[in-house]
């Protein structure tokens, strides 16, 4: 048991990354219900806290993501109680935009702050990206709630659920193009094509990573 628990404590990015992934994969089971929505919420707070606590071991200013993650926390609980109140949605994105932001630039100079590559670190590079994906997610609810109609989907309605904008981070943070969910007004778009912008220029900075890595290490052996 004491392992297992250094071993979560040494790799919180592995943490975040799991937490993420079980949020992604619990979210339309439990969206369509209040109760499944408090879940929602708890399992959210807990990626919240999983979030701080990868930032921990990075340069980055823990106190920065604390500022902006204990709001979020707290508007997490309201977005589950009301999760369709414009008011609550653009409040809760205020907080989560840039606590979500900041927690991937922390985990950037995590990756790039030497010239060895952990474990952690590893995971840090999945973590980072699917924490780009969420803090997306969060700005297209924001736009959705400033500019009505922003997005149009396979489903009926002008509003698009939380679950289906995050979808749509995905896809145009992968380039697949996958997504059924389509921006059709300008802020949203304009939106959208920086994620996509940020989705290569991640993958530019992780090759560029390895590449240099790689040198280095050549160096060394000559």
């Amino acid at each position: 048991m004491i392992l297992r628990w250094e071993t979560v404590r040494t790799h919180p990015s592995a943490v975040l990354l799991a937490a993420q992934l079980v949020a992604v994969l619990a979210y339309p089971f439990l969206d369509s219900t209040a109760g499944g929505r408090a879940v929602v919420g708890v399992v959210q707070l807990g990626i919240v806290l999983a979030a701080l606590a990868a930032v921990r071991p990075t340069p980055a200013l823990t106190w920065i993501a604390v500022l902006f993650g204990a709001p979020a926390m707290l508007m997490t609980i309201a977005e589950a109680v009301q999760p369709d109140h414009d008011v609550v949605v653009l409040v809760s994105a205020i907080f989560h935009v840039p606590f979500y932001f900041y927690i991937s630039y922390a985990m950037l100079r995590y990756l790039f702050h030497d010239d060895r590559v952990t474990r952690d670190e590893l995971f840090a590079t999945g973590a980072a990206f699917t924490v780009v994906a969420w803090g997306f997610a969060y700005l297209y609810a924001a736009c959705q709630a400033i500019w009505p109609g922003s997005f149009i989907g396979a489903g009926s309605g002008d509003t698009r659920s939380w679950f289906e904008l995050l979808f749509l981070s995905f896809s145009s943070l992968t380039s697949v193009g996958l997504s059924d969910v389509v921006p059709v007004q300008a802020h949203a778009r304009s939106f959208v094509m920086v994620e996509m912008v940020a989705g290569v220029f991640y993958v530019a900075l992780v090759v560029a990573r390895l590449v240099s890595l790689a040198v280095l290490r050549q160096r060394s052996d000559t």
